[in-house]
């Protein structure tokens, strides 16, 4: 896996699958690592060449101080590109991810073709639940809230049903820098994207949970009657879509990135 230098900061990135067959990039969740996407990659590596990788302060990645922002995390995956010399790659961006296809839809659309915007939001209104979730984090470690974070990840009927992967879900966001996570959950606390959605011009789908309580099928609907163009598709899950409905997420990316 190569390692790619972002203005100082190294990403760990992975590529994989079809030579020659048209890029995709996977970007995970507040929390976790590029494994998040393996109920995905058998079926992506076929159709796709797939690029993950490790947002900073996450994973194999470096940790720089904070602060970081919107741009500064779609700024790492435009110096991906670069390194990797992609011309122009589909995008597939859950939660946090999803945030940052946002920004690079509107900011480097001619690097974009299609995006999916998966169990994400534009605009928290209330900084409130981020504060709390930082001080905990400070005061106590991610322990302190993995728990309440892992059942607004996966339903109760899923971890009750899938407790091994459940389980691995927890370990990997414990594994998670302590620091890297306060500074991406300080730039989450202000985030406010609203007027990017207008610019967005790539073809995009947003995929949003039936029970996902923290990026909500309102927020998904706000950003769908936004970006022009947009279409929604709603899985029976709650925020972490893919790892709960692997197959039903898998045949949307699929589907709509090989669509004419």
């Amino acid at each position: 896996m190569p390692m790619i230098d972002a203005d100082g900061c190294l990403l760990n990135v992975s590529v994989e699958g079809r030579d020659g067959g048209p890029t995709l990039i996977l970007s995970n969740s507040l929390g976790s690592t590029m494994q998040m996407w393996e109920p995905q990659m058998k079926a992506l590596t076929q159709v796709f060449r797939v690029v993950r990788y490790d947002r900073r302060g996450h994973g194999k990645s470096g940790v720089p101080p904070g602060p970081y922002s919107l741009e500064r995390f779609g700024r790492d995956v435009l110096a991906i590109l670069d390194d990797l010399n992609i011309a122009k790659a589909h995008w597939c961006g859950l939660s946090m991810g999803g945030m940052v296809g946002q920004w690079l839809g509107a900011n480097a659309p001619d690097r974009f073709g299609k995006i999916i915007l998966a169990n994400t939001t534009c605009y928290y209104p209330d900084p409130t639940r981020w504060n709390d979730r930082i001080k905990a984090v400070k005061e106590g470690g991610i322990a302190a809230v993995a728990d309440a974070v892992l059942a607004g990840w996966l339903t109760a009927d899923f971890r009750e049903r899938q407790p091994q992967v459940a389980a691995n879900m927890k370990a990997m966001m414990l594994t998670t820098p302590v620091e890297g996570y306060i500074a991406c959950c300080e730039a989450l606390s202000t985030l406010d994207q609203r007027e990017l959605l207008p610019k967005i011009k790539s073809p995009t789908l947003i995929i949003t949970g039936r029970h996902d309580m923290s990026t909500t099928i309102a927020d998904g609907e706000f950003m769908r009657s936004r970006i022009p163009g947009a279409s929604m598709t709603i899985l029976d899950a709650a925020h972490i879509s893919n790892v709960e409905q692997p197959h039903a997420f898998t045949d949307a990316v699929i589907g709509f990135l090989t669509q004419r």
